[in-house]
């Protein structure tokens, strides 16, 4: 069974519900361990001095950050600890705002919220008032000694909430200097006419089931088939060739004609009707026939 990372309140108006938090995304990234390649033992991080090259102990390092190159200001726990945000169990709803005004970049990792003991009927409110205005809450809330600006959302009868990036923390897409090449482009009414129907002709309900980690059912398999020993050869990676530019109106046509074929199947064949044997035998009377 599942357990909860967090468990507090969700702050409405004057109203309170009791709420707990799960994590929503399980990772399943295949990890490796650094070994030594003559023996095969583990690799133990240690601590070292960059000018010395001595090891130091963990009681003597310290925080500092770097304000010039190599001149540091040193901040101590208790300084940082005095700054820490006061840990409520409170996730105070700041205010609401339409779910298509915020970009996908903002989202950061997603929870599930649940109501806890009480929380039931108020949770269930809450859900039923956001879904039927399509709102997005806002809200801050501290998870593990670091405060949060996070979007609570409804997803059918569950609450899901995101932590968010916040706005200085994007990078300036405008300091792309390729973006202005794209800038000077312009597109004319048949190649966006053709584009959109290529679109229109791929278009189709999202599954996520259908997408896999292919790399890491790979890696597994490749571990598997040397965990039982087998002698695994490797040729040398093909050098990647620049791709030539292709004609964009040629490689629309192109790729709509194989989108068609693909949706174009086969008719079925029609099957002849079975010969029926020389000489068949009479079918047996069903029972109960000619009685009355």
């Amino acid at each position: 069974m599942a357990r909860a990372i967090w468990s507090g309140t969700i702050s409405f108006g004057l109203v309170s519900i009791p709420v707990k938090l799960y994590s929503a995304v399980q990772r399943k990234a295949v990890r490796f361990n650094q070994l030594d390649g003559e023996g095969l033992d583990r690799i133990q991080q240690q601590r070292v001095n960059a000018r010395t090259g001595a090891e130091v102990p963990y009681e003597r390092i310290v925080k500092g950050y770097e304000v010039t190159p190599d001149r540091y200001v040193v901040i101590e726990p208790r300084e940082l600890d005095a700054l820490d945000p006061r840990r409520t169990r409170e996730i105070a709803l700041e205010g609401f705002v339409d779910a298509s005004e915020i970009p996908p970049i903002f989202y950061d990792a997603t929870y599930y919220v649940v109501p806890a003991e009480g929380g039931a009927k108020p949770y269930r409110l809450l859900v039923a008032a956001m879904t039927a205005s399509g709102k997005v809450a806002i809200a801050r809330f501290v998870l593990r000694s670091k405060e949060y600006l996070v979007a609570l959302r409804p997803a059918g009868d569950l609450l899901e909430l995101s932590t968010m990036i916040f706005a200085d923390e994007i990078a300036d897409a405008g300091a792309l200097d390729e973006l202005a090449a794209v800038q000077d482009v312009e597109v004319g009414e048949r190649e966006l006419a053709m584009a959109e129907q290529l679109i229109g002709s791929l278009t189709e309900p999202f599954e996520p089931g259908r997408y896999r980690d292919e790399y890491r059912e790979r890696v597994l398999e490749l571990i598997e088939r040397k965990a039982q020993g087998e002698q695994i050869e490797v040729g040398p990676a093909p050098e990647a060739a620049a791709a030539p530019v292709p004609d964009l109106m040629a490689a629309l046509k192109a790729s709509l004609d194989a989108a068609k074929a693909q949706d174009v199947k086969p008719a079925p064949r029609k099957r002849k009707p079975a010969a029926k044997p020389a000489a068949a035998r009479p079918k047996p009377p069903a029972r109960g026939a000619g009685k009355r």
